[in-house]
């Protein structure tokens, strides 16, 4: 296994003349701890010479980091393998990938011993590359679609950090009830647990986390809409309990809505992100699953 994590970096405009410091912190998003522990052990170095923390990088300087697993509370999460020759990589790096996850899949174990879920499958897929996926967030099992994990523990904290801050976006496609009348709108209502059934969330304005869902409505047939949905947050069930809150359940949704469907059509269309240290932004789209387009046409010939 992968035990000491090597970057090369060049400082860009944006940071000419600023303490290293603040290099570290605000342009590649390490936190406190990390920064101390490469710190204290001079793994951090500035056209190969270590440099105090006030130092000021200036434009092009060479920025050398080198992480050991000693920086990490959890460099090698015990991750069971699964072997899925069917698994779809849609995008990846040295430090991050990004897969689509099928739906009826759990992104991750929940009980002890458990096997087979999206980060197992994904473990099989790198075990000969000798790295661990690392949980960046989740997707419902129901839910379909692109997902990132990172490959090395150094990129989980900005990753994590862009996903809190909202740098990162992620945007999803449904199918739902009803039709609408306007094209865009906004739904800001907290969730909270539902205390009548634990696998469920519900509005709740007095206890509930904030929650903000965008949506935009793509196309409209006999009593159903396809929507683009964009999350400010990431709270669980927050586009299900959302949009079932308008009046516009998910199709296909066990737990709310109450149509015969069998299929949950609620898809992560596409994740726009940072790659971790270098800042290229990266958009990676997952294809359509053929479900959504097998759902059009039973909306317009129903009797077919």
């Amino acid at each position: 296994m992968k035990n000491e994590w090597h970057y090369n970096l060049t400082v860009p405009q944006s940071m000419d003349n600023v303490p290293l410091k603040r290099l570290l912190g605000e342009y590649y998003r390490l936190p406190k701890h990390l920064i101390y522990s490469i710190r204290k052990a001079q793994r951090v170095t500035v056209n190969s010479k270590y440099q105090p923390v006030n130092f000021n990088v200036h434009l092009n300087d060479q920025i050398a980091l080198d992480f050991i697993p000693a920086d990490f509370v959890n460099p090698f999460p015990n991750v069971a393998v699964t072997h899925n020759k069917n698994i779809e990589i849609l995008f990846e790096t040295p430090d991050v990938i990004v897969i689509n996850k099928q739906r009826g899949d759990k992104t991750h174990p929940n009980q002890p011993g458990e096997n087979g879920t999206t980060i197992n499958q994904l473990a099989g897929y790198l075990q000969n590359q000798e790295v661990l996926p690392y949980m960046i967030h989740r997707l419902d099992m129901e839910t379909s679609g692109a997902i990132i994990f990172a490959k090395s523990p150094a990129a989980v904290p900005p990753l994590v950090d862009d996903i809190r801050h909202k740098v990162t976006q992620r945007s999803y496609l449904s199918w739902v009830h009803g039709t609408f009348s306007t094209e865009s709108g906004m739904i800001d209502i907290p969730i909270g647990r539902d205390p009548q059934d634990k696998r469920k969330r519900k509005p709740d304005e007095i206890t509930g986390q904030k929650a903000i869902t965008h949506y935009q409505v793509c196309e409209s047939y006999y009593g159903y809409s396809l929507v683009k949905i964009n999350l400010e947050t990431g709270r669980t069930h927050q586009i299900r309990v959302h949009l079932a809150s308008i009046g516009h359940p998910l199709v296909g949704d066990p737990l709310y809505a109450t149509d015969k469907f069998e299929n949950l059509l609620l898809h992560s269309e596409t994740v726009t992100f940072k790659l971790p240290f270098y800042q290229n932004v990266v958009a990676v789209k997952a294809p359509i699953p053929s479900d959504f387009s097998q759902f059009k046409q039973y909306i317009n010939n129903p009797n077919d």
